[in-house]
């Protein structure tokens, strides 16, 4: 429900919130009591609690003592639960739930599990059975399990937030580190809120307030939030006239949504809200602002102390804390989600450029240049009008309609269309850092991990398909060289055709068919289905890196498209001469230069490794005397394309060792009287304490040999060899 609409949503102007009616003399002594304890100048709660509450349970328990009549009237029937091991349990029908068998099987179990699977479909653990079934019992470290967990979460949250505000929800749905809800409130959230947030939130969780589930036809949802606009345009827009959905209860919240959830509050043992922002309904800034609040909980404290130690290291390691430190990059309120990448931080950007270009070199690529901006017509043509529209910056040219590029294949066609073609030439393999701008709302913005103008380390292979194989072959030893010299290790999964798809569903099954024996060929067993998450014009490879501190991040993609070669009537000759249709490979492996840029900030934490390092020697003379003989070593390691600073300033040669360390150099070279007499340096390696406490004197013909050597091999050890 919480897909973006295409056109802006016309909402009423809001209704106005309940209050107590009370002044601030008239407070209730408990409320007073609230505000000191949770250092916040409103109460804890709402009193008397909004009008909705006793509304919409009024409703859900009319409804609900119908449903329960209905399930008591249902037959009893001997029912076969068959467990994923394959062995059977046997039950009754409407009576017996999936939490019964987990509790037959182990206390442990049922204590452990958080949801389950009937039939491959997640389901309540207290919903009752209706026929045979499969069954699985799934705890938080399940992935599945864990987005139940917190979307459960969410919903806790969302009553904390009523209780609190009095507000009106919009959606609250898990994520990949959490959960947030989004709202309607009368004042901006503060993070002087959280803790009240919190306080109410650990009521909710101590009542072990039941998730009850009820499916309510679309006119009786319409009446059970009629106070709320928001809810209304949902119910409205997305649930057809005549049939039914189902909402969720627990204590006085209830909300509509598909579920399943958590047995009951009491499973939260750590709840914490951790930021906040503002947002637009449905995601469009033509809609009305909301606020945006964030959790994270866990079935057990424990887990809630290591996340706060991880948070606390994540934190030091933030790219743009580092970014900041270290003079990489910044950003500017009259350019929103646009880096300005500064010297050192370009140093950077420019080494990687360099690697790919070599690597390009190396592997048979062609790089090209196309344009920034198209016609819309091109955007017709390939499709992405109709599906990517909304996230394109839109433009009006001389009376026609106008975007910039948001990806780099549609141009990449039409330069393989200029002219004739051969399947001699094939597999012709384009490479571009072409800008991308996409339009991502403001208040998505987020460092280098989310912008609106970024390159992309793009490539787009023209194929036979019989060339099919060797080139994702080929793409998988390109993908495992780059990401080794970084350290990252990877997964993969396979995304397949999703509901917008373009074409037919018998050129997506080859598509698809293809990328499987590809990966079985090179990663048999290693690789996870991920249904439904395909591009709109074909399946895709998509290959998860995991950094420094366990967090995955997915930057390459390997796509395989019959759509765009048909839309664009590519063609070649094939070695009969009859006109043959390319399949085109989209491939990247560093995904966003400014996204991949701040990943592997984070898993350095700033200490690069020499050979993409912004800083890799810093040359300090001990006194006046020697500043000549630094500025000639300095000069020597640049001529050989070496980052080399000098620090001729006033400060002491301590002072001055200490800010080259702060500052990351991954060597700080010091000369003196002796070290002039001998041609040579000495040396204190970043990496190595022994150095860092004795130094180490090398001739300067050598320093200088074994840093280039170093910084050729791109080795992620900080070692002279």
């Amino acid at each position: 429900m919480a897909n973006p609409v295409p056109n802006p949503v016309q909402i009423p102007a809001a209704q106005s919130r309940p209050t107590d009616g009370l002044t601030q003399s008239q407070k209730p002594t408990k409320e007073k009591k609230q505000k000191a304890a949770t250092g916040s100048e409103h109460p804890l709660e709402l009193q008397p609690p909004p009008d909705f509450f006793d509304h919409r349970i009024k409703m859900f328990d009319e409804l609900k003592v119908k449903y329960d009549a209905f399930v008591a009237a249902q037959p009893r029937e001997e029912i076969t639960i068959t467990l994923l091991d394959g062995s059977e349990r046997k039950g009754k029908s409407w009576e017996t739930s999936p939490l019964d068998i987990a509790k037959l099987l182990s206390k442990s179990l049922a204590d452990r599990v958080v949801i389950s699977k009937v039939d491959g479909v997640l389901w309540d653990l207290e919903r009752p059975l209706e026929k045979s079934v499969k069954l699985e019992l799934l705890d938080f470290e399940d992935p599945e399990g864990k987005k139940v967990f917190w979307h459960s979460s969410a919903h806790v949250l969302g009553e904390a937030a009523e209780r609190h505000y009095g507000c009106h929800l919009c959606i609250g749905p898990p994520t990949d580190e959490g959960f947030f809800y989004e709202m309607d409130t009368d004042r901006p959230v503060s993070n002087t809120d959280y803790p009240s947030l919190e306080k109410v939130a650990d009521s909710a969780i101590k009542d072990k307030q039941k998730f009850e589930r009820l499916v309510v036809s679309k006119e009786k949802l319409l009446e059970m939030f009629s106070y709320n606009k928001f809810k209304k345009y949902i119910i409205e827009s997305k649930i057809p006239d005549g049939t039914s959905t189902t909402v969720y209860r627990c204590g006085p919240m209830v909300d509509l949504c598909i579920g399943p959830h958590i047995p009951h509050t009491g499973k939260i043992k750590a709840f914490m809200v951790t930021k906040n922002s503002a947002s637009y309904f449905l995601g469009d800034s033509n809609n009305e602002s909301l606020q945006r609040i964030y959790g994270i909980s866990f079935p057990d404290k424990k887990q809630m102390v290591e996340y706060k130690t991880f948070l606390a290291e994540a934190a030091k390691r933030d790219h743009r804390k580092i970014g900041k430190e270290q003079e990489l990059f910044f950003f500017h309120d009259l350019s929103p989600g646009n880096c300005f990448f500064l010297p050192h931080g370009t140093r950077i950007y420019n080494s990687l450029l360099e690697l790919m270009r070599q690597e390009y070199f190396k592997r048979g690529y062609q790089e090209v240049v196309s344009p920034n901006m198209y016609n819309s017509k091109l955007w017709e043509t390939s499709g992405h009008w109709q599906n990517y529209k909304d996230d394109m910056f839109l433009l009006d040219v001389e009376k026609e309609k106008w975007a910039l590029k948001p990806m780099n294949c549609p141009g990449h066609a039409l330069i393989f269309d200029s002219r004739d073609r051969s399947y001699k030439e094939l597999p012709i393999r384009m490479a571009e850092f072409g800008i991308i701008h996409r339009n991502e709302a403001s208040g998505a913005l987020t460092g280098l991990t989310r912008v609106r103008r970024f390159v992309q380390d793009d490539t787009h292979v023209f194929c036979m398909p019989s060339q099919i194989k060797d080139e994702i072959k080929a793409l998988f030893d390109f993908m495992r060289h780059i990401y080794g010299l970084f350290g990252f290790d990877f997964k993969l999964e396979l995304s397949t055709r999703p509901d917008n798809y373009l074409g037919t569903t018998e050129t997506w099954d080859e598509a698809e068919n293809q990328l499987k024996e590809a990966l079985e060929a090179n990663y048999p067993g290693q690789w996870e289905l991920n249904p439904g998450d395909g591009a709109f014009y074909g399946p895709k490879i998509d290959i998860t890196i995991r950094d420094a501190l366990r967090r995955s991040f997915q930057c390459a993609t390997i796509q395989l498209d019959f759509q765009l070669p048909e839309r664009f009537n590519l063609k070649y000759r094939s070695a009969d001469e009859a006109a043959a249709r390319p399949v085109m490979i989209h491939r990247a492996i560093l995904g966003s230069l400014e996204r991949f840029i701040a990943i592997i900030t984070e898993h350095f934490a700033g200490k690069w490794p020499f050979w993409i390092s912004p800083r890799q020697v810093l040359v300090i003379p001990v006194a006046a005397p020697f500043k000549e003989y630094a500025s000639e070593v300095a000069r020597r390691l640049t001529d050989h394309e070496l980052w080399a600073d000098v620090d001729n300033g006033e400060n002491t040669l301590p002072k001055k060792i200490r800010n080259g360390e702060i500052a990351q150099y991954n060597f700080i070279i010091v000369v003196g009287q002796e070290e002039l007499d001998a041609r040579s340096v000495n040396v204190r390696n970043r990496d190595d304490v022994g150095t860092k406490a004795r130094s180490e004197t090398i001739p300067l013909d050598e320093i200088v040999q074994k840093l280039v050597s170093l910084k050729k091999n791109r080795s992620l050890q900080n070692k002279l060899v």
